[in-house]
């Protein structure tokens, strides 16, 4: 009967865990994404001395979408180009910066990069798989003629891994890549 009890106690452990899991997995995102959307409703009320509860997200909104207006004139080009340039050059900051910038542009920009989901063999046999985004087909500049560039998200986190790999071991797939990233961050838990 101590097995058994064991087994049970494990079992009610592991269960208590996984919803734990999930619960972060929901909650997580939530609050943060709620309190960065405290934090700029705050810091616009505080710059502009806003006394009306809400109205420092309605600016917030209106700024974020005037600033996305602006960049697509040729004006507004060159206006934003400023502070990229200058983001771009200060040490420890250009690699935050460059690195969000370009990530953010690979997700909703122009050229969008994630929009070529595979499948990656990650061992000779073809057993152990990966899904990813091929997000760069020529790496002759590197000497690797017969691979391409394989962004492989993390599950769980934000966070990725680049892989440089063979053509020969990439099967693309032919599901929508706004079905495969949920899949891939929640850990096969969505999509």
């Amino acid at each position: 009967m101590p097995d058994a009890a064991a087994a049970d106690h494990a079992a009610r452990m592991k269960t208590l865990v996984k919803n734990f899991l999930r619960g972060c997995l929901l909650v997580v995102p939530v609050v943060v994404t709620l309190y960065a959307l405290y934090f700029v409703v705050h810091t616009v009320d505080g710059l502009l001395g806003l006394r009306v509860p809400g109205l420092g997200f309605v600016v917030a909104v209106a700024l974020v979408t005037a600033i996305g207006a602006v960049a697509t004139n040729v004006i507004g080009k060159r206006l934003l180009e400023l502070p990229d340039k200058v983001l771009a050059r200060l040490p420890f900051v250009k690699l935050i910066y460059t690195s969000l910038r370009d990530f953010m542009a690979a997700l909703v920009g122009e050229r969008r990069s994630f929009d070529r989901p595979v499948l990656v063999a990650l061992d000779a046999q073809g057993e152990l798989k990966a899904i990813g985004f091929i997000t760069r087909d020529d790496l002759s500049a590197l000497g690797l003629h017969a691979h391409v560039a394989v962004y492989l998200p993390q599950s769980i986190n934000f966070a990725g891994q680049l892989l440089l790999v063979p053509r020969s071991r990439i099967e693309p797939l032919s599901i929508p890549p706004a079905e495969i990233l949920p899949m891939i961050v929640s850990g096969g838990m969505a999509g």
